[in-house]
């Protein structure tokens, strides 16, 4: 068995979030709270947990963070949000550089859900980076939808979190 730990740090991560709109995209950033994910790269088995501070959501803009607290993430009720790996889709190579699926579920808003997120990651002695994406379909998830009859924006959020961690063995 290849056992592995993989410890992420937040300060060397950075989540990000872009929002598809009529007339431009909005960007934004996340904070990750803290992060460790377990795998065995032979069977494929994963767990762990992985938990963002939905509450440090930021695009710059204050009204529209405002609103996206406030109405649509409701991040004074649901500062958290965790992803729960359960398996790992395809062959990750430590060391070298690798292109997997991480399934599991995904908790945000108070619900939970299970996504498959696409990972480019680098393994080099005791160190992975990683380039995570997954799409999250707020408005069907039970989120609010922000639109109104001047502002139109995607139903659908994509998220990017790069980030670099310590590989250990149990």
């Amino acid at each position: 068995m290849s056992l592995r730990t993989l410890e992420l740090k937040p300060e060397k991560t950075r989540i990000e979030w872009t929002l598809g709109a009529v007339l431009h995209t909005v960007h934004g950033t996340f904070q990750l709270k803290r992060g460790s994910i377990d795998f065995d790269s032979d069977s494929g088995a994963a767990s762990g947990q992985v938990v963002v501070d939905v509450a440090s959501g930021n695009s710059g803009n204050q009204e529209v963070d405002q609103k996206m607290h406030a109405t649509v993430l409701e991040s004074r009720k649901y500062p958290e949000a965790f992803f729960v790996p359960d398996r790992i889709q395809g062959a990750l190579s430590i060391p070298g550089s690798s292109t997997v699926r991480l399934h599991g579920i995904f908790t945000i808003h108070g619900a939970a859900h299970e996504i498959t997120v696409n990972v480019q990651a680098k393994a080099t002695g005791d160190q992975m980076t990683a380039l995570l994406t997954f799409d999250i379909p707020f408005v069907a998830w039970g989120m609010k939808d922000p639109s109104n009859f001047l502002l139109k924006v995607s139903k659908t959020v994509r998220m990017t979190m790069e980030t670099t961690g310590t590989l250990r063995k149990p």
